[in-house]
C-alpha cells in the first residue's frame, strides 16, 4: 500500500493534517531563506564600520550598511542616521530598529508553533474517531467480527496519529532551530549596537563617557 492510499484510509481528519503540513512547509521555507540571508560576518562588519565612524565618514558607513542589507546592518544604519542629533538619539533609534528587526525575524514562528502543537492533536482525534467507528462495526456485527475486521479498523485509525506526529515533530524541530537562530542574531545585534554606541561616544568628546548597554527585547 502506497502513501496516498494510506492517506485516504485515514479519513476526513487527514485533510486538516495535510493543510497543517502545507502551512508548516511554507513557513519553514520562508524562515530558512530569511534567516540564512540575515547572517553576516560580525567581526569583519565591525572592522569596516569602526573605521568609517572614526573617520567621521557617516555617509560611507550608512552606504556600507545598505550594501550589507541584513538585520544587524539595518539596526546600525538607522542609528547612524541620527548621528548628528547626539548619542541619546542614536541609542533610541538603535533600540527601536532592533525591536522592529526582531519582529521581522520572528514572523510566522507562532504559526509554526501552532502547527507543531495542533497536528498531533488532530492525529489523536482521528484515531479516536476511527476507534469509535471500528467498535461500532463490531457492535453491528453482533460480536461475529473476526480478528481481521478489528485489526483493519484499528490500523486505519492509527494512520492519523502517525501522520499527525510526523508533521508535529518536524514543525517543532524547525521551530526550535529557528528560535535558536533568531536568538543568535539578536545577540549579534546587541553586540554590534553597543560597539557602535561606544565608538560614537569615544569619537564625541562632548559626550560624557558612560557605559550603557543596549538590550533588545526578544
Amino acid at each position: 500500500m502506497n502513501l496516498f492510499s494510506m492517506f485516504l484510509k485515514g479519513g476526513v481528519i487527514m485533510w486538516p493534517i495535510l493543510l497543517c503540513s502545507i502551512i508548516g512547509l511554507g513557513v519553514i521555507i520562508d524562515r530558512y531563506t530569511v534567516l540564512r540571508k540575515a547572517k553576516i560576518n560580525v567581526p569583519a562588519f565591525m572592522v569596516r564600520i569602526r573605521g568609517l565612524i572614526k573617520r567621521k565618514d557617516i555617509t560611507g558607513a550608512v552606504g556600507f550598511c545598505i550594501e550589507e542589507n541584513s538585520p544587524v546592518a539595518n539596526v546600525v544604519r538607522k542609528g547612524l542616521k541620527k548621528y548628528k542629533l547626539g548619542h541619546a538619539r542614536v541609542k533610541e533609534a538603535i533600540e527601536s530598529a532592533g525591536n522592529q528587526e526582531i519582529g521581522k525575524l520572528e514572523k510566522g514562528l507562532s504559526m509554526l508553533a501552532t502547527v507543531a502543537s495542533i497536528s498531533p492533536l488532530l492525529g489523536f482525534l482521528g484515531t479516536v474517531m476511527g476507534m469509535i467507528s471500528a467498535f461500532m462495526k463490531i457492535k453491528n456485527l453482533a460480536g461475529a467480527a473476526n480478528p481481521s475486521d478489528l485489526a483493519n479498523g484499528i490500523w486505519e485509525a492509527l494512520v492519523t496519529s502517525a501522520f499527525g506526529l510526523i508533521v508535529g515533530i518536524t514543525a517543532l524541530a524547525f521551530y526550535n532551530y529557528f528560535q535558536h537562530s533568531v536568538k543568535k542574531l539578536v545577540t549579534d545585534m546587541e553586540t554590534v549596537a553597543n560597539d557602535v554606541v561606544d565608538i560614537i561616544q569615544d569619537s564625541s568628546p562632548s559626550v560624557t563617557n558612560v557605559k550603557e548597554e543596549i538590550e533588545i527585547d526578544l
